[in-house]
């Protein structure tokens, strides 16, 4: 435990509210020993003037990604299922702003999937998957829907 954590002070009596003599503080054991001999008030108080006093470790965390140089790039769509989007929305004569209503998006959403720049996202693979009728994810992407498995 280092001084700054705690404080034993030595003195006649308790300061308490600052009235009463000044308080010494001890930095030893063997000056410890002497007040307790002499008969002197022992007090240890704890200091919390630091300001990770919970002994958190979450801003180490931070600050070990901060100095992290790796960049991750997020996933990207497979090419393959932005094919299969376009094929079958041409097949059933929709436009991107159709599909889009459709599902409930935005054709800017249906025009990065199909070009595959978006960032896979199940819910939306799902509403495709069930609007167009052809598999987007997984094995067979482009199969219809509830196709025979083949073995």
């Amino acid at each position: 435990m280092s001084d700054w954590d705690t404080n034993t002070i030595i003195g006649s009596r308790a300061r308490a509210g600052g009235s009463g003599p000044r308080a010494n503080v001890a930095r030893s054991q063997g000056q410890i020993n002497a007040a307790r001999r002499q008969g002197l008030v022992v007090s240890v108080d704890k200091k919390y003037g630091s300001t990770n006093t919970r002994g958190d470790n979450e801003g180490q965390r931070l600050t070990k990604v901060d100095r992290e140089t790796d960049i991750v790039k997020p996933k990207k769509l497979d090419p393959n299922v932005g094919r299969a989007i376009s094929r079958a929305r041409t097949d059933k004569k929709m436009s991107q702003k159709d599909l889009a209503t459709k599902i409930n998006e935005k054709p800017t959403v249906v025009n990065d999937y199909e070009a595959a720049r978006a960032i896979p996202n199940q819910q939306v693979l799902s509403k495709l998957e069930r609007a167009l009728g052809v598999k987007l994810r997984g094995n067979n992407i482009g199969s219809p829907l509830g196709a025979p498995k083949k073995k």
